[in-house]
């Protein structure tokens, strides 16, 4: 089980990273060689869900228990996170190697009229195929929202169009489907692949 470390003399550690959750501390410093990853497991962030993969087929949270699962929930007519968050993960899948087949990779949609599978699918075409897409109905996903305690809203635009607006964390939840920190979308790639080394558990 991760936990919470002592956070004094954080001034002296050579190398510290922090999600923005306060889900990840890693030193390498004075105070020791060896990096000691923490994480806010007692969070009720994550748990049950019932979506559809960009396959088609019905999912629950339980067809992801056994593996560690990087989490993002944007939409597929996203301007800008959605795509570049989706492109960064695809570059720290192939850093990390063979060790990325150990955890989970999904893309949650929080747009029910537009995201069906087949949508899904097409979008995700121009990513890893590792990638699993989810969408389902306004009920499901809004539960699985709540569960993660993502916000997303629904904006209206001239003409009848309409954005969303959305959380932008990647979230992090181990093996059981705890959670154990987020990836903000402005870190850098040093830093995300350290917090997902150590989910996986490869350093």
């Amino acid at each position: 089980m991760i936990r919470w470390a002592a956070w004094g003399g954080v001034a002296a550690l050579g190398l510290l990273l922090l999600a923005t959750a306060g889900g990840w501390l890693v030193t390498d410093g004075p105070l020791g060689s060896a990096r000691v990853a923490t994480g806010p497991a007692s969070l009720q962030i994550g748990g049950p869900f019932s979506l559809t993969d960009h396959r088609g087929r019905a999912v629950t949270a339980r067809d992801f228990r056994g593996r560690p699962m990087a989490v993002f929930f944007g939409f597929t007519h996203c301007p800008d996170v959605c795509p570049t968050t989706l492109n960064d993960m695809t570059g720290l899948i192939a850093a990390l190697g063979a060790d990325a087949d150990r955890a989970h990779w999904l893309f949650v949609s929080v747009d029910s009229e537009r995201d069906t599978p087949a949508a899904m699918a097409d979008y995700l075409s121009a990513f890893d195929p590792r990638i699993v897409g989810l969408s389902g109905t306004e009920e499901q996903i809004a539960s699985a929202a709540r569960a993660f305690r993502v916000y997303y809203r629904r904006v209206p635009l001239e003409g009848g169009a309409y954005t969303m607006d959305h959380s932008a964390s990647v979230f992090l939840l181990d093996a059981e489907g705890r959670f154990a920190g987020t990836v903000d979308h402005k870190e850098s790639e040093t830093v995300a692949l350290e917090k997902l080394r150590m989910l996986i558990g490869r350093m």
